[in-house]
């Protein structure tokens, strides 16, 4: 029997259903229970919601349009018996086209659905997917309908089998977090097969996970796989939004990578990936981008929220017409609103109890925090988190940073958080330069940046240390350029950060002088080697373990070609040897990796501090020094025996002494070593001017007098029982 509220549908198109239902109004999204579909969509200020369900991917013509009768709070819902995962819908939501006033529906427009768990393909660039007429002011309305150019929403079945597998649930100490794009990754490795290149599941290959055990991160940080729009404008010449911070679907990972489908396989190979890679004890997180949406500006296309309820969703200026842009994208989600701060905190609940992600980095997360104009650090996004049991536990990682007046906040975000540290980066990459950056500066940066952390009873973990990322130079790039060329993108070089805080050595890009090239590896181990023993948590860029290179184009967010691709048939064999073993001594070390603080105060059974400064004399350095000199020359005493750390058991935690000597100058430098109460001998394990980490170096006795080289640095041991190669 056909159902008898079967209005809506096309009579030339009728589809027989065993029933139509009022349905519930959550979950929101669609949801299959093995009987039939429900679908809820939230719209506080639309006047009628018709739900569009498609036949196939090509056609793109509704077979059927339902309007949504139920209503409540503001959700409008339906269930359709018989419907299966894989079904391909849209909405379309009717009500007021007055910009002035915020409002701009428009049912000509084919809209996906804000909690879609997949999404068919990609836009289809045309003058259609805009509510306003080309070549008009947005005023005007667009009677075209964009079905025929818009990707669909897809019902997916949740069902998955995860065989038992456990979180890995490192902690932050232990951690070595490893920055990747899926395609960048994958899609020249000759070890993944070139039908997986550019996939989850290249990235869940065995052979991509062995690499990541034998490298020896504990996490991959993946750069967005939220589904993304490219925009017309790039679309147009030739180039593409490659790195993805440009979200249309916060509930759905992006169909581009992969290879088993489009109408939910996508949801399927995630949570595979996922699995393989805590099978092998390799956290996931989630590069994600909540403080905007793909619609852009007024003059931006209507994809989705602008057209289900623009006002429910964005910050809008005092001309509601217009959107407040704290993100330099055009638009700001309202992060303040209800509505906008549940969909966030479902999509993250669900990517952790769903898709079992470890953690998240919040991309531009200052503006999550804003609740008029200025970040306010107990916003309602932050005590809704506080609160929430399951988002509350996972890994949260804040880029404390937006274009907006205000947005530079590093170092104020709330316990729990951990936060990249931008003053990290640009404090170590000026020292390895040979900037004036103080003394005290260098210090607080080596030890976890407790001026920014402490007072607030965080540790030394809320830092995420890191010298290069996605945006910006490699590590290659940072020693190899003083400019950033970044002409492929079409901006006359314009865009991308001006203050790189590089050298190029002496020569700008590529060249064949032997010396610049020997002092550029050398740069590279000095900076790896400082990341890797400064307190915090170590993050690497991928590909910097080999020496990848962008030609010195410092914003690639635009190319998906060999500029971005990693080459590994140019592997820089030697750096990524060095690099494992860097990685695997820090992880033996806990001296490297404390969860509390230096106290600087007399370790009992030694009557030694914890740490401890030294010019090059061997003299310990005053508070003077500290306040007054510029970090040139340093040599810093580290005391395992006191680590005021625990194990698993409650055991006392306690490490191996060391002491590290930093020259920074370009000429050699005699260093004398601490009295015989520090350690009566010394055995170099890392001298950056070798390529190699070792347990037999030479060995020093107490007051002997070392030559450092120009830019180099030196980590000597005193223990017998040496450990920490792999």
């Amino acid at each position: 029997m056909i159902a008898e509220n079967k209005i809506g549908m096309k009579p030339s198109l009728e589809r027989v259903f065993s029933g139509i239902y009022p349905g519930k109004a959550f979950p929101l999204g669609s949801m299959y229970d093995g009987k039939g579909v429900n679908f809820s969509i939230y719209s506080e200020h639309a006047e009628e919601v018709e739900l569009c369900l498609f036949e196939d991917l090509d056609s793109k013509t509704e077979f059927v349009k339902i309007k949504l009768k139920e209503r409540e709070h503001h959700i409008w819902h339906v269930y359709i018996a018989d419907l299966k995962p894989g079904q391909l819908y849209g909405y379309r939501v009717n009500g007021p086209y007055e910009p002035n006033e915020g409002k701009r529906f428009n049912p000509n427009k084919l809209l996906l659905d804000p909690y879609a768990k997949a999404i068919s393909g990609t836009i289809d660039w045309h003058d259609s997917v805009f509510s306003y007429r080309m070549g008009q002011d947005d005023l005007s309305l667009n009677g075209t309908d964009s079905a025929p150019y818009m990707p669909l929403s897809v019902v997916v079945d949740s069902e998955f089998d995860w065989e038992n597998v456990q979180q890995p649930k490192i902690p932050y100490d232990q951690s070595v977090i490893y920055e990747v794009h899926v395609k960048e990754f994958t899609e020249l490795n000759p070890d993944v097969p070139e039908k997986l290149r550019g996939t989850y599941a290249g990235l869940a290959h065995p052979a991509t996970i062995d690499y990541f055990k034998r490298l020896g991160i504990t996490a991959i940080e993946i750069m967005p796989v939220h589904h993304f729009v490219a925009d017309r404008h790039l679309v147009e010449k030739g180039l593409t939004n490659f790195w993805g911070y440009n979200t249309i679907g916060f509930f759905a990972p992006d169909v581009r990578y992969s290879s088993s489908g489009v109408k939910g396989e996508q949801v399927t190979e995630f949570k595979n990936m996922v699995k393989e890679l805590h099978k092998a004890g390799i956290e996931v997180i989630l590069d994600v981008v909540y403080n905007h949406t793909a619609e852009g500006n007024h003059m931006g296309p209507t994809l989705s929220f602008k057209g289900i309820d623009n006002e429910a969703y964005y910050r809008l200026a005092e001309d509601k017409r217009y959107y407040m842009d704290y993100t330099g994208t055009g638009n700001t989600l309202n992060a303040y609103l209800p509505g906008v701060l549940r969909l966030i905190m479902d999509s993250l609940r669900y990517w952790v109890n769903d898709m079992h992600v470890d953690g998240f980095r919040f991309d531009l997360a200052a503006t999550l925090a804003r609740e008029l104009h200025d970040v306010n650090r107990l916003s309602a996004f932050f005590e809704i988190i506080y609160q929430d049991p399951v988002i509350s536990q996972a890994k949260l990682i804040a880029e404390p940073w937006d274009v907006g007046e205000g947005g530079y906040q590093v170092g104020k975000f709330p316990p729990g958080w951990a936060e990249w540290n931008g003053k990290y980066r640009d404090c170590m990459r000026d020292y390895w330069r040979g900037g004036d950056s103080m003394l005290t500066e260098f210090a607080e940066r080596f030890t976890g940046s407790a001026d920014l952390y402490k007072s607030d009873y965080r540790s030394p973990t809320a830092s995420i240390n890191f010298i290069t990322a996605h945006d910006g130079f490699t590590l290659n790039d940072l020693v190899s350029y003083n400019e950033k060329h970044n002409e492929a993108n079409g901006e006359d070089n314009k865009d991308g950060d001006q203050q790189n805080h590089s050298w190029n050595c002496g020569a700008e890009g590529p060249t064949d002088d032997a010396g610049i090239n020997t002092l550029r590896e050398r740069q590279k181990r000095n900076l790896l080697t400082t990341l890797l023993l400064s307190q915090g948590v170590p993050m690497l860029l991928s590909g910097d373990e080999i020496s990848r290179t962008k030609n010195g184009n410092n914003n690639t967010y635009c190319q998906d070609n060999e500029i971005s691709w990693i080459d590994w048939k140019k592997a820089d064999t030697g750096l990524l040897e060095f690099t494992r073993q860097l990685i695997h001594w820090r992880r033996n070390h806990p001296v490297f990796c404390r969860r509390r603080w230096f106290r600087g105060h007399l370790i009992k059974e030694m009557n030694l501090k914890d740490i401890e400064w030294f010019l090059p004399d061997g003299k310990e350095l005053k508070d003077d020094n500290y306040t007054k000199d510029v970090a040139r020359l340093l040599g810093i005493y580290l005391n395992g025996a006191d680590l005021d750390m625990t194990g698993p058991k409650g055991e006392k935690i306690t490490d191996d002494n060391f002491y590290v000597i930093f020259n920074c100058t370009a000429e050699p430098v005699a260093f004398k070593l601490p009295p015989a109460n520090y350690a009566e001998c010394w055995t170099e394990v890392i001298n950056t001017v070798h390529d190699t980490i070792t347990l037999e170096g030479a060995t020093h006795n107490a007051g002997d007098t070392l030559i450092a080289e120009g830019r180099s640095i030196i980590l000597l041991h005193n223990s017998k029982t040496l450990k920490g190669l792999p």
